[in-house]
C-alpha cells in the first residue's frame, strides 16, 4: 500500500480525539490481536507516526496487514458490536478505495476482498502468501508440502472452470489445515480422541471435518462466526456423490469458488492470531 495510505488509516485508527481514539499501549495490543509476530513496543512517541511506521515496516507483508485492515474491522474490537465495527468499516474502506481493495463481512467475519477493473463487487481468491504462512503455522514440512498442492490445484481447476473440482479441493484444504493445527497445538488429540457431540470419543484417524471444525472453536483456535460459515463450503463436499449432486441441482460456478475462499482466508487469519496468542502467552 502507498505510505498515504498508510497514514490515512493511522490516522482514522487512532482517532486522535474521537470517540475510539486508542492510546499507545491499545494500539500495540491490537496488533497482536491482529496476530502480529514481534510487535513493537510503544514507546512514548505520538501514535500517529509511530503506527503509520509500524504499518510501513510490514507494508510488504501481505497477510499482516491484511489481519489488521480485518481485525480493526472486527465486531469483537469494540464493546458497541457490530453497528459500531459497521461504522468504523464504512470510513475505512473509503481510505481502502484508491488501493482497490474492500472490508466486507461474511458471517459476520470481516475479510478482505479485490476490487477488479469495471466492477465494484470484491473478489476473493486464494489466501495471500499461503506458503510463508502455513511454515509459520505448522512445524511438519510433508503436510505443509501437502497443503501448498492442494491449494496450487484448487487454482488450477478453478482457472480451468473446473468449478466442482475447486470446491472439493478447499474443502479438503481446509481440513488438512485444520487437523494438522489441532494435532500440533493439542498433541493429546492424537491419543485420547476427539470429543463427538455425543461425548463419545472418537478416533483422530476418524475425525471428520464437522468434528475437526467444532474442536477447533472449542479450542479457541477459530471464532464462532467463522466455524458457521465454514459448515456450507463442508456440505458442498457431499456432492462427490453425483445423486446428491442431481437431488438438489447443484451446479457450482465462479462466484461458488469465490464464495468458497472466504471461510479459507478468514480461518487461516483466526488460526494466526489465536496460534500467535497461544505462543505469548506460553513466553509469559
Amino acid at each position: 500500500m502507498d505510505g498515504k495510505t498508510l497514514e490515512r488509516v493511522a490516522q482514522r485508527v487512532v482517532d486522535i480525539g474521537g470517540a475510539g481514539e486508542r492510546r499507545g499501549f491499545e494500539l500495540e495490543r491490537l496488533l497482536r490481536s491482529a496476530g502480529w509476530s514481534d510487535v513493537p513496543e510503544y514507546d512514548g512517541s505520538p501514535r500517529i507516526p509511530w503506527l503509520t511506521d509500524a504499518l510501513a515496516d510490514r507494508a510488504d507483508n501481505r497477510p499482516d496487514i491484511e489481519r489488521f485492515l480485518c481485525r480493526v474491522c472486527d465486531p469483537l474490537e469494540y464493546d458497541g458490536g457490530m453497528p459500531v465495527a459497521e461504522a468504523f468499516r464504512n470510513e475505512l474502506n473509503s481510505i481502502l478505495e484508491f488501493e482497490r481493495v474492500v472490508i466486507t463481512y461474511s458471517g459476520g467475519r470481516p475479510v478482505l476482498g479485490e476490487l477488479t477493473d469495471g466492477s465494484e463487487q470484491p473478489v476473493y481468491g486464494a489466501p495471500p502468501e499461503v506458503e510463508q504462512r502455513l511454515r509459520a503455522l505448522l512445524s511438519d514440512q510433508q503436510v505443509i508440502d501437502l497443503l501448498i498442492d492442494r491449494i496450487a490445484q484448487c487454482r488450477a481447476a478453478q482457472a480451468a472452470g473446473a468449478y466442482l473440482l475447486a470446491v472439493f479441493g478447499i474443502g479438503s484444504f481446509i481440513e488438512g489445515l485444520l487437523f494438522s493445527a489441532l494435532k500440533e497445538q493439542f498433541p493429546e488429540l492424537v491419543t485420547a480422541g476427539f470429543r463427538g457431540q455425543d461425548g463419545r470419543k472418537v478416533p483422530a484417524s476418524r475425525a471428520g471435518l464437522a468434528l475437526l471444525i467444532d474442536t477447533a472453536h472449542e479450542k479457541r483456535l477459530i471464532e464462532l462466526d467463522a466455524r458457521n460459515f465454514i459448515h456450507p463450503v463442508r456440505d458442498f463436499r457431499n456432492y462427490i456423490h453425483p445423486r446428491q449432486q442431481l437431488e438438489h441441482d447443484f451446479t457450482p460456478n465462479a462466484d461458488t469458488v469465490n464464495m468458497c475462499w472466504v471461510p479459507v482466508n478468514a480461518v487461516l487469519n483466526d488460526l494466526e492470531e489465536s496460534i500467535a496468542g497461544r505462543g505469548q502467552r506460553a513466553v509469559l
